[in-house]
């Protein structure tokens, strides 16, 4: 990969350096700051990253991001906020949360080696160096006396879990966040479309002490494996930075990646956002049968987003093709991880239950067990089959089968089910897509041609 220090930015323009700074950024705020900063000297920013489940390879949106910065000459800051982590829903425990930073710290630089970005060039920063201090701690009163709560409840909506009856540690977290832009003395603040409703937040509340707004740089959010949003806890929707080349090959092979189609492609948008920010006009080569066309390279995103809709790469193409350019970047971070015992310990010590185990379902009876008292001759309990009404936002057909669709169908349980159907030689997949259907949820997971059927799907609603 070549460097981001190969970059002078000495000899870019303030044009250049703000179109590397805002490019594949969904949203600025502030721009005009921006740009009259940039004409006075390099911009100061932060990107803040709470240390809580294990990170996955979507930190490589944030991280392909920060080596623009760098590349435009940007002092970046990159705060490991540990006692954002615990406000958070206690999601990171105080006994474990020095081994998680620790964690962090290691997969965050090595992801920016990576890449070719020169540490020297960032500074790492704990939250708690400077948050349990007597000046932040007056703020965060000084804070309180002018935020409501309705305010703080809506801020953190998008980023802090959300319940009836909210602790107030989550009410605090986005004052906090606010003020981390003053105490690291930066002029812009990182952050996905997530954090919106905070950085709204503090360009409102940091002026009601005093401090002067500050800049927002925000990345898109990007779609998982499954089609959602890439998630720590949710195994299959994410890639870990350790994961095995085969690992690696596996979940990308089951990745969710609809023919011709770009939304909720979190294939295409990896590519987007990581892979070709970081070629930076290398040639990403997607493989393909002689049959096909052969091999084809191109230079852009945009070309290959035209000839994936124009359906001239296949999926499974396009997954192995990505799945090479990740495999790349991941194998001297697993290298550096395999030789140092230290690290190896801290991760073992941070997450304790690191066993990938699958959430609970509802305390209703698995179908298997419904089936087997009617195979006896007792009566069929039907009260215990979990029936739900779900709508199909995505299908595409089978890799591996032609006589089968992949759907995702929404169950208003948050990520969509992925669902097996023999439906392929029957219905034509645009009379199924945004259809309402009825499925039984509480079915034992059934593999079907290397791919997990989570649910079963009983017929079209009508409405």
């Amino acid at each position: 990969m070549e460097a981001a220090g190969a970059y002078d930015p000495s000899k870019l323009t303030v044009e250049e350096k703000k179109n590397l700074i805002v490019r594949n950024l969904e949203e600025v705020i502030g721009e005009d700051r921006l740009v009259e900063i940039l004409k006075e000297r390099n911009l100061k920013v932060y990107w803040g990253t709470a240390t809580t489940g294990r990170p996955h390879i979507a930190y490589y949106v944030c991280i392909s991001k920060i080596a623009d910065f760098l590349k435009a000459g940007c002092e970046v800051t990159v705060l490991l906020a540990d006692l954002h982590a615990y406000l958070d829903n206690q999601k990171a425990p105080w006994e474990l949360l020095n081994e998680r930073v620790n964690y962090y710290e290691f997969i965050v630089k090595s992801m920016l080696e990576s890449i070719g970005v020169p540490l020297e060039k960032l500074k790492f920063v704990r939250g708690t160096e400077y948050q349990l201090s007597r000046e932040y701690t007056l703020d965060v009163y000084r804070m309180a006396t002018a935020v409501t709560e309705h305010d703080a409840k809506k801020a953190g909506a998008e980023v802090v879990k959300q319940v009836s009856n909210p602790l107030l540690s989550g009410l605090l977290y986005p004052g906090l966040q606010a003020l981390d832009e003053e105490y690291l003395k930066v002029d812009a603040q990182f952050g996905g479309l997530d954090q919106r409703k905070i950085f709204t937040f503090a360009e409102k509340y940091l002026p009601h002490l005093g401090y002067a707004k500050r800049i927002h740089l925000m990345n898109p959010m990007v779609p998982g494996l499954t089609g959602g949003k890439m998630s720590s806890s949710e195994p299959e929707s994410k890639i870990d930075v350790l994961d095995s080349e085969e690992d690696v090959k596996r979940k990308l092979k089951k990745a969710f990646c609809e023919p011709g189609k770009v939304a909720e492609n979190g294939v295409l948008a990896f590519t987007r956002h990581v892979i070709f920010p970081i070629l930076d006009g290398r040639d990403f080569v997607v493989s393909r049968d002689a049959k096909y066309g052969g091999p084809v390279a191109y230079k852009k995103y945009v070309e290959l987003e035209e000839a994936y809709v124009r359906q001239d790469i296949y999926p499974l193409d396009l997954k192995n093709a990505v799945a090479l350019e990740l495999n790349k970047l991941l194998d001297p971070i697993r290298k550096k991880f395999d030789s140092d015992p230290k690290i190896q310990r801290t991760r073992s010590v941070g997450y304790p239950d690191d066993t990938c185990k699958p959430k609970q379902q509802a305390p209703t009876a698995p179908v298997e067990e419904v089936s087997a008292a009617a195979s006896k001759g007792g009566a069929t309990d039907i009260s215990k089959l979990n029936l739900k009404v779900g709508q199909i936002v995505a299908i595409e057909k089978h890799p591996n089968a032609d006589s089968l669709y992949i759907e995702k169908v929404d169950v208003g349980t948050g990520t969509p089910l992925t669902v097996i159907s023999g439906l392929a030689k029957h219905i034509p997949m645009d009379d199924l897509k945004d259809k309402k259907v009825v499925v039984v949820c509480n079915m034992k997971p059934v593999s079907m041609r290397d791919w997990s059927s989570a649910a079963d799907m009983l017929g079209e609603w009508s409405v």
